[in-house]
């Protein structure tokens, strides 16, 4: 061994941290046995040399070793049991080491010097006192084996060189089989401290392996991110401690918008590596202290320990990164994200309620104020009420008894001529009264009674098909529940196969919304209409996220266009998305009907721009079909006017209402 490694060695700088706390920690078990051992052993030896030696040898000198043996084994005993870190133990381990050496070598000159005094009694006490303390000292410092050699080198060499300078045989013979002892107890010391380091280093090695595989169960394989798993455990914690020291937090939920159209456009390879950098861009924009995980497919969550002020800033900007574009090997790709979030206590007081709420202030986000971030509020907390009221009296509702049908007629605006009417469901509750069927259709989809209340209304729209004049057609809407479900569609082809009507003077629609939410099997439930001999519409047209590509791919027979872009007519923008509109449409051979036509002046404009068939309160309001069949008789008056003068045609359908 160089001495440089020898300098190292004796230095402890070469040795692990891992290693250095089970040293420390196992020393401070022993460390007190030896100076405790010392301190008894010293006070043997003066007591038997009382009566031979000076009392300075005796009582003084004794006095000052004892008192710094006691002191330093107070010192480990208020250490026991005390955790501290690697550099701080380390720091203990070589001032003992130092320590050591110093009262080694006062013990061995004081023992020595004591030879000078008594017979040969009193002197073989001493060599037995300096045998005892190596043995004791090699033992006690098994742990620490740099300090066990420095301490017997520093005994054991004044030991013997005393004796062979006196030349007495029997102690000479003694300082040397004591040597030997020493020698052979040290190597054994070295083999076992050996074993000792390589299980801590397996210890060590095992714990880091233990620690990466959690770290793996609880991180996402794709986006690298912390899954579900660690999300809702860190969540109790947080919570416990938010709880108990009255620390901010803020729960959150955020989810893509049109990842689903992008992974469908592109597949599943450029989805990964789209999901891949949003989570890499989220790792980023969420900052130091914010945790955000992957929950699922397209659903992210993230905790902040910080006021809603910080937080809403926060959830902003993890918003606003996800709006920018994504370049997937060269294909430019928009997506955007939705953010719900709950402060506590306010927003819930258990991990439960706030990721409840969070999820709740989520989808008000996605339905009402998408690619934005909304905390809960005690308006969210009313509205969960009534929703659940909903949900109880929709559980126990006799639905053929309490929903009906309203129908809305659409007009040909050339002509006059109502062509179809729209059925749009209504509920009178018992316990709750007239419910909007925006409402009852969101809660009966968010509780999985949709099923059940889509084919009571189907049945209902189908018997008012019968009733109605044979050149009109029904329009009926289908949630986006009810196209992505199996079952749905086989049950609600099973209805119309069943009732004695011609398919084709029924229109199914669809949004654009739920097509997209599972292109593939839209596609198959279009085509599984179509089969029947249903026509199929396109509503809320320019809402949602259709592209063209989309729009060629569907079997689709008309559009409608959403009645937020009649309410820009009146701008240029608005006229050239309405152009835009139309031309597409008519390249592509769709029906396009308008819908939310309140004014003449609206009217007036649409037809101008080329559009012939539209829907809204100047034409009718939805009315039951009793009210509709005397609405339609009234308008047989201008029938004959009709085709010469439709803006009469029109003015005399709005008197009625």
């Amino acid at each position: 061994m160089s001495v440089v490694r020898l300098g190292q060695w004796l230095s402890l700088s070469q040795v692990s941290p891992d290693i250095v706390l089970a040293q420390f920690k196992e020393l401070q078990r022993q460390v007190p046995l030896l100076y405790a051992l010392l301190a008894v052993n010293s006070v043997a030896v003066a007591y038997s040399h009382f009566d031979v030696a000076p009392g300075w040898m005796t009582l003084a000198i004794p006095a000052l070793l004892i008192s710094a043996s006691l002191a330093r084994l107070l010192v480990w005993l208020k250490r026991r049991g005390r955790q501290v870190d690697a550099t701080a133990a380390l720091r203990q381990l070589r001032l003992t080491i130092a320590l050591a050496v110093l009262l080694a070598l006062a013990y061995v000159c004081w023992a020595l010097g004591l030879t000078a005094y008594g017979g040969p009694y009193e002197q073989a006490h001493v060599a037995v006192f300096v045998a005892v303390t190596v043995i004791g000292c090699i033992f006690c410092l098994m742990h620490l084996p740099q300090a066990a050699l420095i301490v017997t080198a520093a005994v054991f060499l004044p030991f013997l060189t005393f004796y062979l300078l006196q030349g007495h045989p029997v102690f000479v013979s003694i300082s040397l089989n004591v040597g030997l002892v020493a020698l052979v107890m040290l190597q054994v010391l070295f083999n076992s401290f050996r074993g000792f380091r390589e299980v801590i280093v397996s210890r060590g090695e095992m714990e880091r392996l233990s620690c990466e595989n959690l770290r793996l169960a609880h991180t996402d394989a794709l986006v690298g991110l912390p899954n579900r798993r660690h999300f809702f455990s860190e969540l109790e914690q947080r919570v416990e401690k938010a709880a108990a020291d009255g620390r901010p937090l803020v729960v959150g939920t955020l989810d893509l918008d049109r990842f689903k159209a992008v992974n469908d456009t592109y597949g599943h390879l450029l989805g990964d590596k789209l999901l891949e950098q949003v989570g890499e861009r989220l790792r980023t924009a969420g900052g130091e202290g914010v945790l955000v995980a992957r929950l699922g497919g397209d659903e992210f969550g993230f905790l902040i320990d910080a006021d809603e002020g910080t937080a809403r800033s926060i959830a902003e900007r993890l918003c606003h990164a996800i709006a920018l574009p994504f370049d997937l090997d060269g294909i430019s790709a928009e997506i955007g994200a939705s953010c719900g979030a709950a402060v506590f206590p306010d927003g819930g007081t258990t991990a439960h309620e706030l990721f409840d709420h969070a999820d709740y202030a989520l989808y008000h986000s996605k339905s009402q104020r998408r690619g934005t971030a909304t905390f809960y509020s005690a308006e969210h907390e009313t509205q969960i009420k009534s929703e659940r009221a909903i949900e109880s009296a929709l559980r126990t509702a006799n639905l053929d008894g309490e929903m009906d049908l309203h129908l809305q007629p659409v007009v040909d605006g050339q002509t006059g001529r109502v062509v179809a009417v729209e059925a749009l469901a209504r509920w009178q509750s018992p316990a709750l009264g007239n419910i909007r069927p925006d409402i009852f259709i969101t809660v009966a989809e968010r509780t999985g009674l949709i099923q059940n209340v889509t084919l009571v209304l189907l049945g209902k729209a189908l018997s008012l098909l019968e009733r109605l004049p044979p050149e009109l057609k029904l329009s009926f809407n289908l949630s986006t529940h009810d196209v992505t479900n199996s079952a749905t569609m086989i049950a609600l082809t099973a209805l119309v196969r069943r009732r004695n009507i011609d398919p084709s003077r029924l229109i199914i629609e669809l949004t654009e919304t739920a097509i997209m939410r599972d292109f593939e099997m839209a596609q198959r439930s279009i085509q599984l209409l179509r089969s029947l001999g249903v026509e199929i519409a396109l509503d809320d047209f320019g809402t949602g996220y259709s592209s063209l590509n989309y729009l060629n791919r569907l079997s689709v027979d008309k559009v409608k266009v959403d009645r937020s872009f009649v309410h820009g007519c009146d701008t240029e923008q608005g006229l050239n998305i309405l152009r835009s509109i139309l031309a597409l449409c008519s390249s592509m051979g769709l029906n396009c009907i308008v819908e939310g036509v309140e004014e003449a002046e609206q009217l007036t404009i649409l037809r101008d721009l080329g559009y012939r068939d539209f829907q809204g309160f100047l034409f009718g309001r939805p009315m039951p079909i009793d009210e509709l069949a005397n609405w339609l008789d009234a308008r047989d008056d201008f029938s004959a006017e009709a085709e010469q003068s439709p803006d009469r045609a029109v003015r005399g359908s709005t008197g009625h209402f």
